[in-house]
Order: C-alpha cells, then sequence, then structure tokens
C-alpha cells in the first residue's frame, strides 16, 4: 500500500507520496513513487503512483519509452493539452494491462495500477486528474481541489478542514505533510522517505522539490507541533454537561 496526495490551488499545485512497498509484514522496502516530465518554460508534468509495483513501474516505463522513441507519435512531449496526457497514460495502462492481465488472473494481487496525474502545458492553465486501474479519470475541481490515492482515509480529514483553492502553497504544503503524519501515526503501509513537490501556477519550471527521509528535523517538529496542538484544543473544548 502506498499514500499519494495532489492539491489544485489558485496559486499552483502540491503533489506528495510515500515510498513504502512491501509484499509481507516482514517485508518492506522503499520506491520512489513519483515521476516527473520537465521542460522549462514548456510543461511540468507529475504522475504519483500506487498499486502494483510491477504495474505501476511498467507503465511509467513505457510512457518513458514512447517519450524517447522520436518517431512522431503521440507522446508526452507532444500533448497539447492536459486532457491528450490523460489519454496517453489510459493507453499506456490499458496496454499493460492487456500485456500482463491474463497471466495475473487468479494471483492474489491481480493487475493494479492508478494514478494521480497533474501539472501544466504551456497556454493551459494547470489541472489535476485521478485516474484509475480500469484507465478511466476524475479531474479535481473548485469544489474538489484535491486528489488522493492509496490509504487515503487516515490523512483526508486534516485536508478537508484545511484546503481551499484560495489557500496558499506554503499552508497547503504543511497540511499535506500534516496529513502523511497522521497516515503513518495509523497504518504501517505508509512510511517514509516523502517526496513533495511546490509548484507555481504558469512557472512551468519546479523549483522546490524536496525528500523528507526518516529522522528529518523540520518533519519531526512539524509533527511535534500538530500533536500538542491538538492536545491542547482538545482539553479547551467545552465540557460535556449531563
Amino acid at each position: 500500500m502506498t499514500y499519494c496526495v495532489a492539491v489544485l490551488l489558485e496559486s499552483g499545485m502540491v503533489f506528495a507520496s510515500d515510498s513504502r512497498t512491501h509484499a509481507g509484514v516482514d517485508d518492506f522496502a522503499s520506491f520512489c513513487k513519483m515521476t516527473v516530465f520537465e521542460r522549462t518554460g514548456d510543461r511540468v508534468l507529475v504522475l504519483l503512483s500506487s498499486g502494483s509495483l510491477a504495474g505501476t513501474q511498467a507503465v511509467i516505463s513505457l510512457l518513458r519509452q514512447r517519450a524517447d522513441a522520436g518517431n512522431g507519435d503521440a507522446n508526452l512531449w507532444t500533448a497539447r493539452t492536459m486532457f491528450d496526457v490523460l489519454g496517453l497514460v489510459s493507453d499506456a495502462v490499458r496496454a499493460i494491462q492487456q500485456r500482463d492481465g491474463p497471466y495475473l488472473e487468479g494471483s492474489a494481487g491481480g493487475f493494479n495500477a492508478s494514478f494521480l496525474v497533474g501539472g501544466q502545458i504551456k497556454g493551459e492553465v494547470p489541472r489535476l486528474f485521478r485516474m484509475y486501474a480500469e484507465g478511466n479519470f476524475i479531474e479535481a475541481s473548485e469544489d474538489t481541489p484535491f486528489l488522493q490515492t492509496g490509504e487515503a482515509k487516515y490523512g483526508k480529514p486534516i485536508i478537508d478542514r484545511v484546503i481551499y483553492p484560495s489557500t496558499t502553497l506554503g499552508e497547503a504544503a504543511k497540511c499535506v505533510l500534516v496529513s502523511f503524519d497522521s497516515t503513518m501515526r495509523s497504518t504501517l503501509s505508509v512510511g517514509m522517505p516523502i517526496d513533495l513537490i511546490v509548484y507555481e501556477r504558469d512557472s512551468l519550471a519546479i523549483t522546490h522539490r524536496r525528500r523528507f527521509c526518516e529522522g528529518d528535523s523540520y518533519f519531526k517538529d512539524l509533527s511535534n507541533a500538530w500533536g500538542t496542538g491538538v492536545r491542547g484544543v482538545f482539553r479547551d473544548l467545552p465540557e460535556l454537561h449531563w
């Protein structure tokens, strides 16, 4: 299992993903779930993946192979809109599913690869989508400015209360990190390192990217301050009268 979240704001976008993957209770490993296609001044595309690691890596590899082929076929470097990007990702998901799916029937996991796909192409506003394993997708909106995939339930309440389209990028980044802290306290299936990107609208370049590893001083301070604050608010809640 994993946890990925992406936020669409008036001022830009925030992307974050954990790195934990495991094949059993005593078999843990770390793999980056964040993939970036960036051509400064032209486009920034970010993919966050969850599901079968073999499946998601196969999809990303196919997208890279098609993008680097240079044979004139549509690819992530030539897509005119983010909607076209989603079509290319969907085609890759279905191609891997058709190739590998029959061999995985009856296995415990089967084929499972889902993505959060967001970014901006020159001439278009930033857009954010969630793609399901079947290749269909939904788009973030003003009413739903964030999307999650993976182990989403533990980190959702804080985002629901804090994130609005007008939220600043800095506040959204802190909120997303608190969401990861809450998730990791509740389940062992999500763990560090955490990869974070903050993208400024119309910059068409990634200038703020950071990885938080185990023991990171900022993340520890954020976690401690959040825990102390929650306990303080709890103590100040109105007393229950019977």
